[in-house]
């Protein structure tokens, strides 16, 4: 469980960053500006998959191994 926590806790953590990278640089890449629903709401989104990725972190250390 704490490996999976740690997978998705990654995963968030690397969507959220992409989303900022495509705001402020233009690159383009990532999945959040690719959803339909988010459009306008980019940086939102990805500003709440950094929290959820810090989330998960606290989530997964706070969990035993196994």
């Amino acid at each position: 469980m704490k490996q999976s926590l740690e997978l998705f806790g990654f995963l968030a953590l690397v969507q959220g960053v992409a989303g900022l990278v495509h705001e402020f640089t233009d690159w383009h890449w990532g999945l959040v500006q690719k959803v339909g629903f988010l459009d306008g709401y980019e940086l939102y989104a990805s500003v709440a998959l950094l929290v959820l990725a810090i989330a998960l972190f606290a989530a997964a250390e706070s969990r035993k191994s196994g």
